[in-house]
């Protein structure tokens, strides 16, 4: 049983590491993006109640016995921390993920334009800048905590990935 959860900052390669390994010629992992189920539709945007994203991320676990859970949520991540095999923590340099979140590709879940996704992007860099300073489940403190816990195999990455690794 392969069970892998990848957690950092925004813009620190999260999806592009959990496509790789989903899509990888010897894996049949399925993939779930946090950002799918941790947000209400609302403008502006809110949290969805974490029992609702509980529900979620059971339905998927259940549904799939080999996976690949991404996202900056360490309060979804500790729900399904037990199931995991395997931790991987991408903490790259603050304008790493900057500079990452720049030139991202349009992400279509997400947004419904490459424009509306960029758009937002002065609001997310100001966001990604905070990382170190925020006390938050999305921050670096957050995330380190839940490494440090983690009992099974871990890795942290504090680099991005290799060009010929990348979307």
């Amino acid at each position: 049983m392969t069970n892998i959860l990848i957690f950092g900052n925004s813009g620190s390669g999260k999806s592009t590491l959990a496509k790789q390994l989903a899509t990888g010629p010897e894996s049949n992992l399925a993939h779930l993006d946090l950002d799918n189920l941790a947000w209400l539709p609302t403008t502006p945007p809110k949290r969805a109640p974490l029992a609702q994203s509980k529900l979620q991320i059971e339905a998927f676990t259940q549904a799939n016995k080999n996976w690949v859970i991404e996202g900056c949520y360490a309060d979804l991540l500790e729900l399904v921390a037990e199931q995991a095999s395997e931790i991987i923590f991408m903490n790259l340099d603050v304008q790493m993920c900057v500079e990452n979140a720049k030139n991202r590709p349009w992400e279509p879940h997400k947004y419904e334009s490459k424009a509306a996704q960029d758009k937002n992007l002065g609001m997310l860099v100001d966001w990604i800048k905070q990382y170190d300073q925020r006390k938050d489940e999305f921050s670096q403190v957050a995330h380190q905590r839940f490494y440090d816990g983690f009992a099974g195999k871990k890795t942290m990455h504090c680099s991005n990935l290799p060009k010929d690794k990348r979307d």
